[in-house]
């Protein structure tokens, strides 16, 4: 569903060697979606765009303005996902990661 409404549309790119990674300006339109979409779309979405593997994308900001329906944001894409388990905080690999599903319960 979001996939087939988004377009993207790099801004800028600029390549850092000493820590392995592009720096990624983008913007995302997502007329038909209403409210800013997931950052797993957004991975998508720029993976696609720049046709690398998605799991080397860390979109580290997204913001869209009020009333407007383009998003702005930043991402590192990185040459091997060891550079960027190095580099990328914690957090912002946790927020790039997909929602883990609840474990049921054990029943008796």
């Amino acid at each position: 569903m979001w996939g087939k409404t988004m377009e993207v549309k790099i801004i800028s790119e600029k390549s850092n060697p000493l820590l392995g990674r592009r720096e990624v300006h983008f913007h995302v339109k997502h007329d038909q979606t209403g409210s800013t979409p997931p950052r797993l779309e957004i991975r998508r979405a720029v993976a696609t765009a720049l046709k690398i593997d998605a799991d080397l994308i860390f979109v580290k900001k997204v913001e869209t303005k009020t009333g407007k329906h383009i998003a702005a944001g930043v991402a590192n894409v990185y040459d091997s996902i060891e550079k960027a388990k190095l580099i990328e905080p914690e957090y912002v690999i946790k927020r790039n990661a997909p929602p883990e599903k609840p474990k049921e319960e054990e029943k008796e």
